[in-house]
């Protein structure tokens, strides 16, 4: 799978050991940056990995900052991205079952690495469940204009 993943300085650590683990399992990763550990500001980290996964350029995306809240809104401003913020695996499977969450948002400051490796197989692991869902979907693509 193609993922597109950035973060800002807050969840740079947590970045790189995401990367690496993903690489392990023979994901393809485009990092989208920092490249090291700098005050940045996540707008403009968050935007390059949602236009990717809007664009289809990346199969689903990745964004850690301090709490992922930040990148997440960033994120959804983008058309067609549903960037959901988790913290836990049960909310990773039901952002992509339920919601089609096309980029995984994460908290690096609150995120331990094992805890977040497994919110992401998760969240890859999971298939979004259509049904009633696509209505609701529907809806909210209306509210992109």
């Amino acid at each position: 799978m193609r993922l597109a993943i950035a973060s800002d300085h807050g969840g740079f650590d947590l970045k790189v050991a995401l990367i690496d683990e993903l690489r392990s399992q023979g994901h393809d990763i485009v990092d989208h940056g920092p490249a090291q550990s700098v005050s940045c500001d996540y707008p403009d980290l968050a935007v390059p990995v949602a236009r990717a996964v809007a664009s289809a350029a990346a199969d689903l995306g990745i964004l850690v900052c301090g709490s992922g809240i930040g990148m997440s809104i960033a994120a959804n401003k983008v058309h067609g991205i549903r960037a959901a913020v988790v913290q836990d695996e049960e909310h990773a499977r039901l952002a992509r079952q339920h919601n089609d969450a096309n980029v995984l948002c994460l908290g690096g400051r609150f995120t331990p690495n094992e805890r977040a490796l497994a919110i992401v197989r998760a969240w890859l692991d999971a298939r979004f469940e259509g049904g009633r869902h696509i209505g609701r979907l529907a809806k909210i693509s209306a509210l992109e204009g």
